[in-house]
């Protein structure tokens, strides 16, 4: 008998991973957490159902909502990360030297232990010093939060469930609070292929550009989530990173496996499709 995990992108589309075997699964007091083995992508997490990372595609989610701020400003020395209980993201900002300290809010404590257990080499440095890990809705612990932080990196699930405070206009405005003067907001911004994707991305992206003063769209392709055709939202107090000095992090000579500059450069021209759904206001400047 063959085992397959099925999601649905929208009601007439699918996708399915032919499954070897099921790792874990439990259910947390937020969500169903579940952990496969697949010959096609490695390991899998899924939240209700929901695909979160497999470890054949991962590397490049993790390394465009860490890098493209990162490369933005090389000053960045404090970080808040909101969701990333999986450790993608906290694994690319060790990476660099000058972060002294990482702050990451995770909901559900559950997450993170399957993750350590089952995929460590997407976990692999939760237990670095720089890292601490405080297990409380991200919403609640920003608000406390004022010019704190230099960046702030919301890898959060989808705008429902556990992470439906995550897409708020109370909630970016609190992180416009948290940050410093010359702070950044990234976020992942769904998929603007299928309509409602499309809707969330577009509610986001409008309740950003109301709390910041220069907001701006990137893309990359990841072939696991809905469509393959991935956007995060880049948002700050007045760093733009299409004027980044790009050469300081070549400098670094940081080992990734998606990311470069150029990338970096390409992913903000926007197919004019999704430069329709958002506006005007987010042409870019070369």
């Amino acid at each position: 008998m063959e085992l397959w995990f099925t999601e649905h992108h929208t009601k007439n589309v699918r996708l399915s991973i032919k499954v070897d075997k099921q790792l874990f699964t439990k259910q947390s007091s937020f969500q169903r957490i579940d952990i496969f083995e697949s010959r096609e992508f490695g390991r899998f997490l899924t939240l209700d159902g929901y695909m979160m990372l497999t470890e054949k595609d991962e590397f490049i989610y993790h390394e465009m909502i860490v890098h493209v701020p990162m490369a933005s400003n090389p000053d960045i020395k404090k970080v808040l990360v909101i969701g990333a209980g999986d450790g993608g993201a906290i694994r690319e900002l060790c990476k660099y030297p000058a972060v002294e300290h990482i702050d990451m809010v995770e909901i559900d404590k559950d997450v993170v232990d399957a993750c350590r257990d089952y995929l460590p080499s997407v976990a692999c440095k939760l237990d670095d010093p720089r890292v601490h890990i405080t297990y409380e809705d991200g919403l609640r612990f920003v608000r406390r939060k004022e010019d704190e932080y230099d960046l702030i990196i919301v890898d959060s699930t989808d705008p429902f469930g556990p992470g439906e405070g995550l897409f708020t206009k109370e909630f970016y405005g609190n992180c416009y609070k948290a940050l410093t003067a010359n702070g950044i907001l990234v976020n992942q911004h769904e998929s603007p292929f299928y309509p409602d994707d499309a809707r969330a991305m577009q509610r986001a992206h409008y309740r950003i550009r109301e709390c910041f003063p220069l907001s701006r769209v990137y893309q990359a392709h990841i072939p696991t989530y809905p469509s393959g055709h991935w956007l995060f939202g880049f948002a700050s107090k007045g760093i733009d990173p299409l004027k980044a000095n790009l050469s300081q992090w070549e400098k670094l000579e940081l080992t990734t496996r998606y990311y470069n500059t150029d990338i970096h450069k390409g992913s903000f021209a926007l197919p004019t499709y999704v430069k329709d759904l958002l506006g005007d206001e987010n042409e870019s400047q070369y």
